[in-house]
């Protein structure tokens, strides 16, 4: 209590502040963004929101120029934008690469005109790197998958830099949580379910 009566707080310690900032930087460090595009977006994250080390998962458009597209903008295949997920991840709970696995086995990676039953240039599938690093690991995964002789047909996605990211407006956030039914009806009609399990 000081002279005026009034009780004085306490500074914190030093070295527990250091400590607590380190830690802050090195969970910066730690989180890193990856990039992918899949055809229809509502269908790229289910895949990877219960992953551990998964932070979070956002739907949106990228791969374009034009600033702040909307759905209807995006959905004429005209300005050149893709629908994509972007993931955060923790990278000492879970590796880029396992990320990577997880987009080839939902996709058609052999389908130049979109995916399934989505044609267009905005359901291209394509992996965005963030650096040189990313990079060297999507170009390797790809080899290894042409390579598995999996796919009768050459595989066509694209390995690009990552762009501005837009956020998809909010009805299309966890689309699969907030309308399971007309989700499922979606993604079985498309064809992907499907063709999924056949070649998985």
């Amino acid at each position: 209590m000081n002279e005026s009566g009034k009780t004085e707080k306490k500074s914190q310690n030093p070295s527990i502040q250091k400590d607590l900032n380190n830690s802050s930087l090195r969970q910066a460090q730690d989180y890193q963004k990856a990039t992918f595009a899949g055809g229809c977006f509502w269908c790229m994250e289910p895949p990877y929101d219960d992953l551990d080390g998964v932070i979070s998962t956002t739907v949106g458009y990228t791969g374009g120029e034009k600033p702040n597209p909307t759905y209807e903008e995006v959905s004429t295949g005209r300005i050149g934008h893709a629908e994509a997920v972007q993931i955060v991840f923790d990278s000492t709970k879970i590796s880029y690469w396992d990320l990577l696995q997880v987009f080839w086995r939902n996709i058609d990676p052999t389908d130049p005109y979109g995916q399934f039953a989505d044609k267009g240039s905005q359901y291209r599938t394509a992996i965005f790197y963030h650096d040189e690093k990313q990079k060297e690991l999507a170009e390797k995964s790809k080899k290894e998958l042409e390579a598995s002789e999996k796919f009768d047909s050459p595989i066509v996605t694209e390995i690009v830099p990552a762009s501005e990211f837009h956020p998809a407006e909010d009805y299309h956030q966890e689309f699969y949580k907030n309308h399971p039914l007309r989700y499922n009806s979606y993604k079985v009609g498309s064809g992907r379910t499907g063709y999924l399990k056949e070649k998985w």
